[in-house]
């Protein structure tokens, strides 16, 4: 198993939820995040001034199994791209283990 999370504008958000139901993606964790990247906190073409605060970003993250991440991954980018600087990133990485808390049910079927 994997766990994809993607770090996108907030104005994607829904765009991207909708692309990942379509796909058969239900379960994702959303939090709202703020970030400086290579652009160095800068808004766009109408704010100038960088900003150590960060700028503000969803970051979703969504477990699947191993022979579903590049599906995943391409619903990601096909929905949460606006082709420009600042649109965000995905990381995968794997996961050891996953526990439902309720029943103690381990791996995929705990997913």
């Amino acid at each position: 198993m994997k766990k994809i999370q993607a770090i996108i504008k907030p104005l994607k958000l829904d765009d991207v939820k909708e692309t990942l139901n379509e796909i058969g993606i239900g379960g994702l964790t959303i939090s709202e995040v703020k970030g400086v990247g290579k652009q160095a906190g800068k808004g766009g073409p109408f704010v100038s001034a960088p900003t150590t605060a960060g700028l503000p970003k969803v970051c979703l993250e969504i477990i699947v199994e191993d022979d579903r991440v590049e599906e995943v991954i391409a619903a990601i980018l096909r929905s949460g791209s606006a082709g420009r600087v600042g649109d965000g990133k995905i990381f995968v990485t794997g996961l050891d283990d996953v526990i439902r808390v309720r029943t103690g049910e381990r791996g995929s079927s705990a997913v």
